[in-house]
């Protein structure tokens, strides 16, 4: 099969049918074998009774349907395990990403062998207050914070080589992440495409403004989990240790001082007047919980499922 294309949905009953008929003119008009995997991400309206339509009219549709609302990363996942062609696409069911832009996304996997080509929506129709400057500033963070240069990281209009989104994981909000996550997995050959960016025909979105909140958080929580996740000792331990050693060099001044008006003969103050001291207890207790934290980390990164997951590109 050539390409798989994965369409998740949340309350689009009345873009679905247009989308598909959408999708199918272009698959036929480019001789593409394919099939159309919808994501009913627990929709309250008639969206599943509208993919158990189209199923029964073409073998070109799948549906896998939630019971309830997990949200797009789950529903990506999903898909991505059931995706059968050499090209998997991702769209949105709002009818705002073009299926006429297909052909191209995979002749760029397949002629210039990128492994995931992520879609870039340079005019957008979105508020810019609400919508479109959040998501320039947000981006520019993700290039910063993943060395990935993609103006979009989050276009829902993406491409992969199928060995792609079979090595990768998408959980809890990280679909924002996708590009990042294939890096890092070893896939490397990231590219980008500029795509058409289309009004919304029906509903309104269904992501509010917590998604930059979320958004920022999964990316701290994606670049520790890059840089430290096998190994959370060398995080954890080297900060807990030098705010140890600082804390008991500060404890190490005040007692001298304390000892030299002694000797002295100096009316010496109170070790417990001295902000010092608190400030360097502080520290040293600080800097003891992060390295345990450290010690504890290491424990369930050995003990986990994932430790020795690795991707093997090719065996002979």
């Amino acid at each position: 099969m050539d390409i798989s294309i994965i369409v998740p949905l949340y309350n689009e009953e009345e873009s679905l049918t247009k989308l598909y008929e959408w999708i199918e003119s272009v698959m036929k008009a480019n001789k593409f074998s394919f099939e159309v995997i919808f994501i009913n991400d627990g929709s309250s309206d008639n969206s599943w009774q509208v993919i158990e339509e189209l199923q029964q009219k073409t073998t070109h549709v799948r549906g896998i349907k939630f019971r309830n609302n997990y949200g797009k990363s789950p529903a990506l996942y999903c898909g991505f395990r059931a995706a059968k062609g050499d090209v998997v696409i991702t769209m949105d069911a709002d009818l705002q990403d073009s299926p006429d832009e297909i052909p191209e996304l995979y002749a760029m996997i397949k002629n210039e062998n990128f492994d995931l080509v992520s879609g870039w929506k340079k005019k957008r129709y979105d508020s810019k207050l609400g919508k479109n400057l959040p998501s320039k500033l947000y981006n520019a963070t993700a290039r910063k914070v993943t060395g990935l240069k993609l103006h979009d990281m989050n276009c829902g209009l993406k491409a992969y080589k199928n060995e792609v989104v079979k090595n990768i994981e998408v959980y809890g909000e990280m679909h924002r992440y996708i590009p990042f996550l294939a890096k890092n997995a070893g896939f490397t050959k990231i590219g980008e495409k500029v795509v058409v960016h289309r009004k919304r025909e029906f509903g309104e979105t269904k992501f509010g403004l917590s998604r930059f909140v979320n958004g920022y958080l999964d990316l701290m929580t994606l670049w520790f989990l890059s840089k430290f996740g096998k190994k959370p000792m060398h995080f954890f331990g080297l900060y807990g240790s030098l705010m140890f050693i600082l804390g008991f060099l500060a404890v190490v001044v005040v007692g001298l001082n304390k000892l030299i008006a002694i000797f002295t003969h100096i009316k010496a103050p109170l070790v417990t007047d001295s902000p010092y001291f608190y400030l360097s207890m502080l520290a040293m207790v600080l800097g003891t919980q992060l390295f345990l934290a450290g010690f504890v980390a290491e424990i369930v990164a050995r003990n986990s499922t994932e430790r020795n997951n690795y991707v093997i590109e090719k065996e002979i």
